[in-house]
């Protein structure tokens, strides 16, 4: 059963509103991640994606990344769309987030502005913000 629509008020958008197949576009707010009081994220270069109901996924550059803190890992996804994901697990000291981010090395040629860009599943940081707001899946 599909969930209803609940019409967005000023400002907020739907996911029902979103396209299928996704859309990529730039985003240029800020966002910060952050994992066990470590920021391992902050841009404001992201691309996000918009998919018929889902929440925006936004893709933060590799260059705006501490590598020193995501770890390749086993497992992959594919996307009808994007192609074959590939995970990381994140680990800050003590704790770890496995398979909590993941990116496409070679994605379709309609995504290809997202190749090698890294997107956090927020729920399993400390905290995600976007233009300052909070936010988990």
């Amino acid at each position: 059963m599909k969930p209803l629509r609940i019409k967005p008020g000023p400002g907020q958008e739907s996911v029902w509103d979103y396209p299928r197949p996704p859309r990529l576009e730039a985003f240029s707010g800020h966002i910060k991640v952050i994992l066990n009081g470590v920021t391992i994220a902050d841009t404001r270069g992201a691309m996000r994606v918009l998919e018929t109901s889902h929440p925006p996924v936004y893709y933060i550059p590799p260059t705006d990344i501490h590598r020193e803190y995501i770890f390749q890992c086993s497992g992959t996804s594919y996307c009808e769309w994007k192609r074959l994901a590939h995970y990381f697990t994140i680990v800050v000291g003590q704790k770890s987030a496995e398979k909590t981010a993941w990116y496409y090395p070679y994605p379709s040629p309609e995504y290809s502005a997202i190749k090698d860009f890294v997107a956090f599943y927020p729920g399993f940081m400390d905290a995600c913000y976007f233009n300052g707001l909070w936010r988990e899946n």
